[in-house]
Parts: C-alpha cells; structure tokens; sequence
C-alpha cells in the first residue's frame, strides 16, 4: 500500500523544541510514518505528515493542540 502525504499549517511554532512537541505528538498517531516541519519562527509554519492511511484534520488538529498549537488554514 502507498503512503499519504498531509499538510497542515501551524501557528505559534518558535524553536525546534516546538517542532519536537508537534512531531511527537503527531508520530503517535496510528499509521504516521514520517513528520517533517518546515519551521517559520513567530509565522506560520508548515508541517507534513506522511503516513500509511489518510488521517482526518481532526486528528490531526487534536495532536497539534495536544503539543499547544493551532492548525490554520491555508492563506489563499
């Protein structure tokens, strides 16, 4: 079976601990392979998930606000 990439945006992300947090708490999440974070300090940073299933963006919200984060949507 092939992977899923998901990305989010996230907001209030600063230092790498806070990419540590989310990560974290984003890899414990059924299914998630790989979580990589493109950190914009104070702006909003962006995050991709790949993983074996596709995860909803309330899981996904969950674990963000879990590590104290806010998912935001995409600026058009």
């Amino acid at each position: 079976m092939g992977t899923v990439s998901t990305t989010v945006n996230v907001s209030g992300m600063t230092c790498g601990h806070c990419v540590s947090s989310v990560s974290e708490e984003l890899e414990a999440l059924s299914g998630v392979e790989k979580v990589d974070v493109d950190l914009k300090a104070g702006g909003i940073s962006t995050v991709t998930i790949t993983s074996s299933e596709a995860l909803s963006f309330a899981e996904i919200g969950e674990a963000v606000a879990e590590a104290g984060y806010l998912v935001v949507a995409t600026e058009a």
